[in-house]
């Protein structure tokens, strides 16, 4: 591909540092303005904190911002003007799309966009798109239900942005969306990583189809999870379809604002024209500027109008890498992506436990499927982590030496011991969208 023709807006996404830090500066200050004067909800908080726009005028200032959470827009909505409360910054009348956030961490919190609002979700999206290489002469096949979440709505509109051939596979099983993919060549494709795992597995399986012979896609984007940004996932992933595959971060509330490119340097840019990312210490909320240190993601949207995404603490878990991209972009890179959620980083008996981690070691084991569940549990007053996994029929009879294995692996990653359920192939929970692997049953809801 033409080193010149890698950039979505060469403008934006090659600006020297200081300048972009200025635009992010000038455009932080638009959004918090237009939060101050047009949402009740926001007026108040702030003016709680005693800040108001006039106030905004250098980064440290920025951080003085009160933060808001998904239960403070829980709180609010269901209320006048319906059903989103008072966050809302434009009339009803403007509301042009409705979507909710998944649930997978509680009860959905509702988002609405104007016509602009959904302008500005297909162009963060053609940021990512054309970062990996999407082109006009992609035939892209969404292989999702078309649903009130988000997921890859936005990646639609994208591509047709762009100018790629969109095949919506919505209503298929995913059988009808792998014979449609073949029958009509499609490049390209978007799903969680559990989803392209378990396409590739039913093509295989149930079609005797092998995704990497005798389909012809080229590049995966993935979203929803972090498997994409873990090495051994992405591996399989990549075998299975024979294909490039790329990482994504968005959020429903906040938009997409995270991309892996061509280079994939084993992390991905934050969309810094659109977005400001702040990174905190998950204990004491100190700003963290230095790179290869894991901290709490605080994000700004710049432009979206309707319900503002101003300083949002996401919990999620980043940490800025420690060189640029080769790529040229001056947009910084958080290092392996989303290391996890702070409230899933947690503490197993007295140890600080990711479940990416787990992950990793999972799907670099071959004998293993690509389905599993992870439980934390009590026994009296002592932790305990059940691995419920899938074996291959392949494998089994080399059982005793796959489960040496994986709790050597698990004991080097983890620090942890685990008690290992072997399952058999194909009776563990799938999963279309984000899978729900990881429960702790010691926390309350359970």
């Amino acid at each position: 591909m033409d080193a010149h023709n890698i950039y979505w807006n060469p403008f934006t996404e090659t600006l020297p540092r200081e300048r972009l830090e200025t635009f992010q500066l000038e455009k932080f200050k638009r959004i918090f303005a237009w939060a101050y004067k047009r949402s009740k909800f926001h007026r108040n908080l702030y003016d709680a904190a005693g800040i108001k726009p006039d106030d905004i005028q250098t980064f440290e200032d920025i951080r003085r911002v009160p933060k808001v959470e998904k239960a403070m827009m829980r709180d609010i909505q269901l209320k006048d003007p319906f059903p989103y409360g008072d966050a809302l910054c434009v009339p009803l009348e403007e509301v042009t799309e409705f979507r909710q956030t998944s649930g997978t961490t509680g009860q959905p919190v509702y988002q609405p966009d104007t016509w602009q609002d959904w302008e500005w979700w297909a162009e963060a999206w053609s940021y990512i798109l054309y970062a990996q290489g999407y082109r006009n002469t992609d035939r892209v096949f969404i292989p999702f239900g078309y649903n009130i979440f988000v997921a890859f709505w936005a990646g639609h509109y994208a591509c047709e942005k762009i100018g790629c051939e969109v095949v919506p596979g919505g209503v298929l099983n995913t059988e009808a969306r792998v014979l449609k993919m073949r029958e009509l060549r499609a490049t390209a494709f978007m799903a969680t990583p559990t989803y392209v795992l378990g396409m590739a597995d039913t093509a295989r399986r149930k079609l005797g189809i092998d995704p990497a012979r005798d389909l012809h896609i080229r590049r995966i984007t993935c979203a929803g999870e972090p498997g994409a940004s873990i090495p051994t996932t992405k591996r399989r992933m990549e075998e299975a379809w024979g294909a490039k595959v790329f990482d994504h971060i968005g959020a429903t509330e906040i938009g997409a604002w995270s991309y892996e490119c061509l280079e994939q340097p084993g992390g991905l840019h934050v969309n810094e024209a659109l977005f400001l990312v702040e990174i905190e210490d998950m204990e004491t909320g100190e700003t963290i500027t230095e790179p290869e240190r894991p901290g709490k993601m605080v994000i700004t949207a710049f432009d979206r109008i309707a319900q503002p995404c101003v300083r949002f603490d996401s919990k999620d878990v980043i940490q800025w890498a420690k060189d640029p991209c080769p790529c040229g972009r001056t947009f910084r890179l958080i290092k392996g992506g989303v290391i996890g959620r702070a409230d899933d980083i947690t503490k197993v008996k007295g140890v600080l436990l990711a479940p990416t981690a787990i992950e990793e070691v999972v799907r670099g084991i071959p004998e293993l499927g690509n389905d599993y569940e992870v439980i934390v549990s009590k026994r009296g007053d002592v932790d305990e982590i059940t691995l419920r996994i899938e074996i291959l029929e392949e494998a089994l009879g080399r059982k005793d030496e796959v489960l040496a294995r994986l709790k050597d692996q698990l004991r080097l990653k983890t620090n942890l011991g685990y008690k290992i359920e072997f399952h058999p192939y194909g009776s563990l929970p799938r999963y279309e969208v984000k899978a729900k692997r990881f429960k702790d049953l010691r926390k309350k809801g359970h």
